[in-house]
């Protein structure tokens, strides 16, 4: 990937200096791309069928389609449609805000199981098999706050987005926090964000298979936890 290659908005002093930083981790890059694959493949076959069963449960929980299919922007830039587990009511986007906050009177009560079991994101596995996302790697966020970005946050969209990230269990919990909020939506772009993107970064500059598998620990962790 060359800097020529990505869109205008994505070009920047920032992104050209971190293209040149993973052209060195070219063969980390590839070996977190073969774990990926492997691991998910694998995930998939073990726990089929306890996927089907909550396909099942979600389906008889509320109507609607098992899976909910927003769309995220990924690698490059370029949007993609990411699988969850449905945990909201149908059209839930179209009659609320895409920031999830404290009891959304929108979350199903099989949702707020799968919300707290973080059962939801398994379906991901399906986006990591497809090349769109990675195992860990920063979260996709809606265009919405994409657009958003500062410069310098333009750079977590170098590598595929993840399932998991130190941003993701350092701020497991952050729909609580939006919650004590009058305007979640700007406490989000202030406060969380900013934070986040900095985990993000500095996954990026340390970046490994190794500490990968260590986060994929560590989420396991918190989410027993």
């Amino acid at each position: 990937m060359i800097i020529q290659e990505l869109p205008a908005w994505m070009q920047n002093e920032d992104t050209a200096l971190w293209l040149e930083k993973l052209r060195k981790k070219r063969g980390t890059l590839a070996c977190k791309r073969a774990f990926d694959i492997a691991a998910s493949f694998l995930i998939l076959v073990i726990i089929s069928p306890f996927l089907l069963l909550l396909a099942l449960a979600i389906k008889l929980d509320s109507p609607g389609p098992v899976f909910y299919r927003q769309v995220r922007v990924g690698r490059g830039g370029k949007d993609f449609r990411i699988f969850k587990f449905r945990t909201m009511v149908q059209n839930a986007d179209k009659i609320g805000p895409p920031l999830t906050v404290g009891d959304d009177p929108r979350i199903t009560r099989m949702g707020r199981l799968i919300r707290k079991c973080r059962l939801d994101e398994f379906s991901q596995l399906l986006n990591v098999l497809s090349g769109a996302m990675s195992l860990v790697g920063p979260r996709p966020e809606v265009r919405k706050y994409v657009d958003g970005y500062r410069p310098e946050y333009m750079a977590t969209l170098l590598i595929r987005p993840g399932i998991t990230a130190p941003s993701s269990i350092a701020f497991k919990d952050e729909d609580k926090l939006l919650e004590k909020s009058d305007n979640p939506e700007q406490t989000y772009f202030d406060k969380i964000l900013p934070p986040k993107m900095a985990l993000n970064l500095d996954y990026m500059e340390h970046i490994s298979l190794w500490r990968d598998i260590k986060i994929l620990f560590q989420t396991f962790a918190a989410v027993i936890k």
